[in-house]
């Protein structure tokens, strides 16, 4: 939007704009499994770039779970997305992977592109597939597409489920906020705005490729908390609680690949972004 560029937002959730969003972004509020609407938009629309973020979601939950089942089709969304691409004369698709998912127990990290993947659990592997599909599919029809494997990216707006907004939120309460486990494991906590800086950076050069989008940095749980305990100068001490699934007790993605090609580094320290975010939430 800074730059100029026109923005066309697709999510079957009713999202409302704010009063400086409304200027600038076409939100449709319909289904990306119902491929008629979709085809419509883009033929109206006509995008020059899609940044597709329908990947799997409910594939975290239990397998009875009637979320988890309505998510099996994740690849029939990509499809439908790659046809209107296709047909439309899309320039190029950046499919937003899951670097802590693919990378999954890594024996490496920082984990760089090239290392050999195997997850486990339906999440990474349902990643893993769409990223293939994109593949073979833009080779076979021509289509310019980037696989953008990113960290753990946080900031203002993010869902209330995820640790670092659970945590403030919790905080700003004067409540306890639950670490699963001993809160040593580590993630690559990545601020929103180095995600939308690099995502430009995607549009516009590394076609056909993957590039690890992240810090370069492991922060433990633990530490988060302690950041963000020190920001609000809150007593309160954190539950620890029992972990009841399987997860990667580090991760971090090496991210000299992008540096070194496209010249990106992200600029917003994990002190930095939790403070931007903890003011946020504190309006």
């Amino acid at each position: 939007m800074h730059q100029g560029n026109r923005v066309v937002l697709v999510d079957r959730t009713k999202i409302t704009p704010t009063k400086e969003q409304k200027s600038r972004i076409k939100i449709y509020s319909i289904d990306i499994e119902n491929a008629k609407k979709v085809d419509a938009v883009f033929k109206k629309e006509k995008p020059d770039f899609v940044f597709h973020l329908a990947g799997p979601i409910h594939l975290r939950r239990d397998i009875t779970d009637p979320l988890f089942l309505k998510d099996v089709n994740f690849l029939s969304r990509t499809s439908i997305i790659l046809e209107a691409c296709k047909k439309h004369g899309v320039k190029k698709i950046i499919f937003v992977s899951s670097g802590g998912a693919i990378y999954q127990d890594a024996v490496v990290v920082p984990t760089p592109e090239d290392y050999q993947v195997h997850p486990t659990l339906l999440y990474g592997l349902a990643n893993m597939a769409i990223e293939k599909f994109i593949q073979l599919y833009g080779k076979k029809y021509k289509i310019h597409f980037t696989i953008a494997r990113l960290s753990n990216a946080y900031g203002p707006g993010q869902w209330q489920t995820g640790i670092i907004p659970a945590t403030i939120l919790k905080m700003l309460k004067n409540e306890s906020p639950v670490i699963y486990g001993n809160g040593r494991q580590t993630r690559d906590f990545l601020y929103i705005d180095d995600v939308v800086s690099a995502l430009i950076i995607l549009a516009q050069k590394g076609s056909n490729a993957i590039y690890n989008i992240g810090s370069g940095r492991e922060t433990s749980l633990h530490e988060v908390f302690l950041h963000i305990k020190k920001m609000l100068k809150s007593p309160v001490v954190p539950t620890h609680q029992e972990i009841t699934v399987k997860e990667t007790q580090r991760s971090a993605m090496d991210v000299k690949k992008i540096k070194k090609e496209l010249g990106w580094s992200p600029k917003i320290s994990i002190k930095e972004g939790l403070l931007k975010t903890i003011q946020w939430y504190g309006k």
